[in-house]
């Protein structure tokens, strides 16, 4: 499972990291089960909260109004939660905060169609397609790469590309958590990356607008602000994800021992008529899709600007899509197969897909209740606007002020998830502040993406951790050690390392030879 139990090599004979690492996860591991763990995080938030607003902690920033992009300043004291409005919070809000949580509706919705798709066979079939055709040595980049893409489409990343990972690195033989690995590694860690634009771009683009009218009423940040050194940005990533995984992570994990799925042989006629009736299938959804939202006045376009991407009904419905891209082609092989007879296959297939989700609901409820007992206490926050107001009085200029606020930003991320709510706070004071020193507001937005995507996988508050951990404990061996949280940010804190430092060296590489961030987005003013 990790190297830290199942590797023979003495201590000394391991370099420093494997022993950090090896440190990280026998200190995460002794923590309680993740459903416990975050009990407790939930009943630290309560008691930090009570005891920070008896000592009258607060901040005052200049906070920017969704609504009319004002910047007004703002007073945020830590909200006690053992008030009589606190306990009327935690008591009124637990189902709302279950209810609510972003990972809910969209991971049980995905795995009605995966379910379906798996117990017919269709993703078996599949895979024994991509191992037949795949060189081993380029699943690696292909994982990292389609997970670096796969944020364009919302959280489906998140829900069906990390566990199938898990599936495509045991068809190859290779180590299951390795594979959830790489692919959570380019999910979450290259979450700013991609070669298209996704909902996030427009959304940071017009914080950045209004923090940069502060000083000039005319400027505009467009959603391609950050386009081409997103771009490249796509590529580093997948280099440094496949150089972790296979160098790194990979080799601490040792030899999984549990029970591995059976390495592809020829494909059967069953499966050959199958995977021909999941095709047609597939492509009738796809023109149907198609359909819907490439005629000018199609449904799923935005019905104001007449817009695809961004807030658009079709991102918007892309789960439901990829459920039904799952769901139908699976009914399809399953007929042609013949793994399917009748209509009550169907339903056990979806009916097994929502049985296996038991644990995963638990972890769900628990950690909501701590992410909002946090978000209500003010405890993110008022560790955002402390970090800078750090940052603002080192008195860096130039490049290192940038590279600190990269840091600072991953720093941040650890406490406060979302990267509109940080950036919200952080861009009305850094903004201005680099362009009064010469920088653009591209520049700034570009510095803050970096620092908040690279520790998104070492966080327990980012949504989908605990979803993640939950994956992972899957693939535990039996007789062997359990895996915990320790585990899984034991295994993805190379990632992040490695994200960082390479994404640093980029972006400052990029700052001397001054070149463009995007489609008329200039590093200095």
């Amino acid at each position: 499972m990790s190297t830290a139990v199942n590797a023979t090599a003495n201590n000394k004979q391991k370099g420093a990291l494997q022993r950090f690492l090896d440190i990280i996860e026998r200190g995460g591991n002794a923590l309680p089960h993740p459903i416990i763990m975050f009990f407790y995080f939930a009943a630290g938030t309560i008691a930090l909260s009570a005891i920070l607003n008896m000592l009258g902690v607060s901040v005052t920033y200049d906070a920017m109004d969704r609504a009319t992009g004002e910047l007004m300043p703002t007073t945020v004291t830590i909200q006690s939660l053992l008030t009589a409005d606190g306990i009327r919070f935690m008591f009124t809000n637990a189902i709302r905060a279950f209810t609510g949580h972003a990972a809910l509706g969209t991971i049980l919705v995905a795995m009605l169609g995966v379910g379906v798709a798996e117990s017919s066979g269709l993703i078996s079939a599949m895979l024994k397609r991509v191992v037949l055709a795949t060189p081993k040595r380029l699943i690696t980049p292909i994982l990292v790469f389609a997970g670096i893409m796969s944020n364009v489409a919302s959280d489906a990343g998140y829900v069906v590309l990390v566990p199938l990972g898990a599936i495509v690195f045991m068809s190859f033989g290779r180590h299951p958590l390795a594979g959830i690995a790489a692919a959570f590694a380019g999910v979450s860690g290259g979450f700013s990356a991609n070669l298209v634009i996704g909902s996030t771009d427009p959304l940071l683009g017009g914080i950045s607008t209004e923090a940069a009218r502060i000083l000039d009423p005319t400027y505009m940040v467009t959603p391609v602000a950050n386009y081409y050194f997103m771009f490249v940005s796509t590529f580093l990533i997948t280099i440094l994800g496949t150089f972790v995984t296979d160098k790194i992570v990979e080799p601490r994990l040792g030899q999984y021992k549990g029970e591995m799925t059976k390495q592809a042989d020829q494909m059967t006629p069953e499966e050959m008529k199958g995977l021909k009736r999941a095709k047609w299938a597939f492509l009738i959804l796809a023109a149907t899709v198609a359909a819907l939202i490439l005629p000018e006045s199609a449904p799923l376009r935005d019905a104001t600007t007449g817009a695809i991407l961004g807030n658009s009904p079709f991102m918007q419905s892309i789960i439901v899509i990829l459920t039904a891209a799952f769901l139908i082609p699976g009914i399809a092989y399953g007929y042609g197969a013949k793994t399917i007879t009748s209509p009550d296959d169907i339903v056990k297939g979806l009916v097994k897909a929502m049985s296996s989700m038991g644990s995963v609901l638990v972890i769900i409820f628990v950690s909501a209740q701590f992410v909002s007992y946090f978000a209500y206490s003010n405890l993110g926050i008022v560790a955002a606007v402390s970090g800078a107001d750090m940052l603002q009085g080192i008195g860096f200029t130039g490049i290192p002020l940038a590279v600190s606020m990269v840091v600072l930003a991953a720093v941040t991320n650890l406490f406060m998830g979302g990267a509109s709510s940080k950036w919200l706070i952080m861009a009305p004071v850094f903004i201005p502040m680099f362009m009064q020193l010469g920088f653009t507001p591209e520049y700034t937005q570009v510095a803050y993406r970096i620092g908040d995507s690279t520790t998104n996988i070492i966080t327990p508050l980012m949504t989908y951790f605990p979803i993640i951990a939950s994956f992972a404990a899957r693939y535990e061996e039996k007789n062997g050690p359990k895996i915990g949280i320790g585990t899984v940010i034991s295994m993805m804190m190379p990632y992040t390392f490695f994200f960082l430092g390479g994404w640093i060296v980029m972006f400052i590489i990029w700052s001397m030879l001054n070149l463009p961030l995007g489609p008329g987005a200039a590093i200095m003013l």
